[in-house]
């Protein structure tokens, strides 16, 4: 029957250089004729943002971001931009900053620029999150697809070791969960798999040596082909569970990626071989789980849901919450009995494979 699918690629410009996020940005912002601009950056990044931003001018500094962007944040900074005219949003930051900005664009129709300091990949993406009532909801809206992505490793120098392992890691659950996703095709299994081949190379690099630039720039590139593949592939059953440990039990967001992803590899890997050997091949292991488990052993990943809060009585509700959420074409199907024992694995870090 031959190859047959329908794919659709996202209009975004890329402006990628080390040491180049000021001089990129200045010129975008000329490129887009804006005046009006609204700087989102969360309080403790404010030094880096105000460097990246040193030569626009910015009619609005917004520094309250919240961990899965709650609707009261939300809305609050749709008020704001409105009453001052914003033209054009900038975000610096991580996912949250880039979730804020699009919270804001969704309803505002307003450009952004997003110039990423973690490896979330959010910035790439027309996907949507807003938490309301303790329930994380998402969608897709080509609004908040940022116009200009802007990267700079040097912006990640600051990100703590620990949590660039968990923030690269959330970009490998996105390469990952892309070879199953809704709409998995054959452009975005190429994609997801150079990003797992980007993101093995370049997170031990930053473990090996924090300040280097070689490990952050491969990190940062592999981020964006794992969240342009997602993109496209649409959310999987990784990121249906990590949506509901986030925005229900309001877990930390890089750490609960990185620490799920193996139960979920670990799960679907048998029941896709096409895609188990594609991942296997591009962490150069013998089998999908064990490349996976070898490359978390060596950044000393997070290993389990207990250190972050979530509780072994919560297994029950989330797994009930969960398994509606789950795609009808996910490898596997799941059910209350093995959802419940994926989950009360990853609480407990029982090595997945093992």
């Amino acid at each position: 029957m031959g190859l047959t699918f329908s794919h659709d690629t996202l209009a975004q410009r890329v402006l990628f250089g080390s040491g180049k996020a000021a001089e990129n940005l200045a010129s975008e912002v000329a490129r887009l004729g804006a005046s009006r601009i609204m700087l989102i950056a969360a309080e403790h990044e404010a030094g880096i943002a105000g460097t990246v931003a040193s030569s626009i001018n910015v009619a609005l500094h917004h520094t309250e971001v919240v961990m899965h962007v709650p609707i009261e944040t939300a809305n609050r900074a749709r008020a704001a931009a409105v009453e001052n005219g914003i033209d054009l949003i900038v975000c610096v930051g991580g996912g949250s900053t880039t979730g804020l900005a699009k919270a804001v664009a969704m309803t505002t129709a307003l450009p952004i620029i997003a110039v990423p300091t973690t490896y979330a990949g959010s910035e790439a993406t027309n996907v949507w999150g807003l938490t309301e009532a303790s329930r994380k909801n998402t969608g897709i809206d080509n609004n908040v697809l940022p116009v200009t992505v802007i990267y700079d490793a040097m912006l990640t120098t600051s990100l703590p070791v620990g949590l660039s392992v968990a923030s690269g890691l959330n970009g490998m659950a996105h390469c990952i969960d892309s070879l199953w996703g809704p709409r998995a095709d054959p452009i975005n299994a190429a994609l997801a798999a150079e990003g797992i081949r980007a993101l093995a190379g370049g997170l031990p690099a930053i473990v090996e040596d924090p300040e280097g630039l070689p490990g952050r720039e491969q990190a940062l590139y592999g981020a964006y082909l794992s969240a342009v593949s997602f993109a496209s592939a649409g959310s999987g059953m990784h990121h249906k569970i990590c949506h509901v440990l986030g925005g229900t039990y309001d877990l930390p967001h890089a750490q609960t990626h990185a620490t799920v992803l193996p139960y979920v590899l670990a799960f679907n890997a048998p029941a896709a071989p096409q895609a188990e050997a594609r991942i296997a091949s591009a962490f150069g292991a013998d089998t999908a789980v064990g490349g996976l488990n070898a490359l978390r052993g060596t950044l000393e990943a997070p290993v389990a849901l207990k250190d972050y809060g979530f509780r072994l009585e919560d297994v029950p509700e989330a797994v009930s919450i969960i398994l509606p959420a789950i795609p009808a074409n996910n490898p596997r199907p799941a059910t209350t009995e093995n959802l419940t024992e994926l989950l009360t694995a990853a609480y407990h870090g029982t090595t997945p494979g093992h």
